[in-house]
């Protein structure tokens, strides 16, 4: 049995915070304001995890009022979501992501989020797409105040 899942994710571009996309470190001048470290790409991936199989969202299992997930590794979330869906009896079988930033430009580091998000999920990197666009200069994110990623995934039952 198939499931799909969709997730979205946005947050608020703020000085003196690292920008941590896919999990990866990306040089810029700004970084994403969250609980966590904001991670907005592995935010909307375990969203998408957890909407495949109908079992709520990251908010429900990581509130931003629980102290223990101030500044949380995204990577943690995506795990304990992994877990999540292992224990209902399915496992990923693909991703597609798209990141939404005016900048920084995010294409030199697609292929390093590719790598570490297959890593993480335990699939083949040709299952985990990730892309970028702009808004061409329109909206929040045309104004360098935010980025978002919307994910779709797949999961398969074992």
């Amino acid at each position: 049995m198939i499931r799909v899942g969709i997730g979205y994710d946005v947050h608020r571009l703020v000085s003196d915070r690292p920008l941590i996309l896919g999990g990866v470190q990306i040089p810029f001048h700004k970084g994403l304001d969250g609980h966590s470290d904001a991670d907005v790409v592995i935010h909307a991936m375990s969203d998408a995890l957890l909407g495949s199989l109908a079992l709520g969202d990251i908010g429900y299992y990581f509130p931003d009022t629980e102290p223990k997930n101030k500044n949380l590794d995204s990577f943690v979330i995506l795990k304990r979501v992994l877990q999540i869906v292992s224990d209902e009896g399915y496992f990923p079988y693909n991703f597609d992501v798209v990141i939404h930033a005016q900048k920084p430009r995010i294409s030199p580091f697609v292929q390093e989020m590719r790598k570490h998000l297959s890593e993480g999920l335990l699939i083949d990197i040709s299952f985990v797409s990730v892309k970028a666009t702009t808004t061409e200069g329109l909206g929040f994110i045309g104004r360098e105040e935010g980025i978002a990623a919307h994910a779709i995934c797949s999961v398969v039952k074992r």
